[in-house]
Parts: structure tokens; C-alpha cells; sequence
């Protein structure tokens, strides 16, 4: 039997917000004629290896790494403004997050971000919606290393069957799962609340942001 999940975690770009990451990448690629696919890729290794993502490098040193593998060309205040302008928040998804706090449950963000994200916030002012917000470039470690699962289960204070965690890549989906972590790939937000209310006991979505009952968040989903 499942142990009763406590928590629900959620990755940013991608599930709570559309991917200005990737998505922003491939359409300047596309626009300079550069390898439209391969653009992510190599960003994610030079995301990692600048330090950026960690907390250790600069959005410049990002940048520069960047141009030097791809041949990307702009100035970093132009690049970093086309990535910020494709993380455009998906307002039922924080509502999503709004009922299942209202019902009890723990509810958080866990990103592989930069600063980008309190950025972002200032924005939209999303933060509000959690309880916690889990970015790698605060906590120095990020998705690729499996042990980050461990010390944010031990934060919550909660063992890590008691956390769902909501991602929509595969690779991080499966990192999680193998510290006993429960995930959730996301493909869209009516997949995300078919199985939290199957999962979640007495949990109903209401379209519109409407409050959900609370309830006994201890009794065994």
C-alpha cells in the first residue's frame, strides 16, 4: 500500500509555467539559422558548467559558454530577456496549487532555475501560492544529482514516500522514484488532475479556482 502523500512538489518551466528555456532557445537557434535541436542540449550542459543553475557562475558566463559552443550571437541582457519572456505562468496550474494547500497539503517548488526566477516572481507573484520554494542555484545541487531529493524530503521534514513530485522530464521523474519519492511525468494539467484525484483522497479540482474540502492528509492514498 502507497504510502499517504503529505506534499506535492512541482517543477517550473514546463509544468507551472509554458518552457521559455527550451522554447526560447530553439526559436533564437531557428532565427540564426543554428542547429534548432541541438540548441537545449548544449544549453543544459553550459547551464551546468557556467555554475549558473548552481548558484556558482554568472547569467554572463552562461552566456559567454553558450556563444562559444554554438555561434549564438546577442548581448546577455537581450538573450536572458527572451528566456524570461517565454516562462509565461499557466494561471490554472497555480490554482491547481492554491486548492491542494487549501486542502492540506504541503505544496512546493523544485526547480533546476537561477535567479531567473525570482525574476520571474516579481512578475507574476506566484510565491505565494507555496509553501516552499526549492531553487538549485540557492541550494548549490540540482535534478541530475539524486541525493537533492533526499535533502528536500529531510527539509519538509517528511519521508520521501510522502512526497509526489511533479516534473515533465523523464530522467528527473525517475531520479526522484528511485529515493522512494512518488512522480508524476506532466504532459498537461488534465493528466496532473486526473491522477492527483485518484491519488489524493477526497481531493477535487474546481475550474476557476474554487477551495477543495480539506481532509485527513494522513489517511493512505
Amino acid at each position: 500500500m502507497a504510502t499517504a502523500i503529505k506534499a506535492v512538489l512541482f517543477d517550473f518551466g514546463g509544468v507551472l509555467a509554458e518552457e521559455g528555456f527550451r522554447n526560447g532557445l530553439q526559436a533564437l537557434a531557428r532565427e540564426q539559422g543554428l542547429d534548432v535541436y541541438g540548441m537545449p542540449r548544449a544549453a543544459m550542459q553550459a547551464v551546468y558548467e557556467s555554475g549558473f543553475v548552481l548558484g556558482r557562475g554568472s547569467a554572463a558566463d552562461f552566456w559567454a559558454l553558450l556563444r562559444q559552443r554554438t555561434g549564438l550571437q546577442g548581448d546577455d541582457a537581450t538573450l536572458s530577456q527572451r528566456i524570461l519572456d517565454g516562462f509565461v505562468i499557466r494561471p490554472e496550474m497555480i490554482s491547481l496549487v492554491r486548492q491542494l494547500r487549501s486542502a492540506g497539503y504541503l505544496t512546493g517548488i523544485l526547480s533546476d532555475q537561477t535567479r531567473w526566477l525570482d525574476a520571474l516572481d516579481r512578475k507574476y507573484h506566484f510565491y505565494a501560492a507555496f509553501d516552499q520554494i526549492y531553487n538549485s542555484c540557492y541550494l548549490g545541487k540540482g535534478k541530475q544529482d539524486p541525493s537533492l531529493f533526499d535533502d528536500v524530503s529531510a527539509d519538509l521534514g517528511l519521508p520521501n514516500g510522502a512526497i509526489l513530485f511533479v516534473d515533465d522530464d523523464t530522467g528527473n521523474a525517475a531520479r526522484a522514484r528511485k529515493t522512494g519519492m512518488q512522480a508524476i511525468v506532466f504532459s498537461d494539467q488534465a493528466q496532473l488532475i486526473s491522477v492527483l484525484q485518484d491519488r489524493l483522497p477526497g481531493f477535487c479540482f474546481r475550474p476557476g479556482g474554487g477551495q477543495s474540502t480539506p481532509h485527513g492528509v494522513g489517511e493512505t492514498a
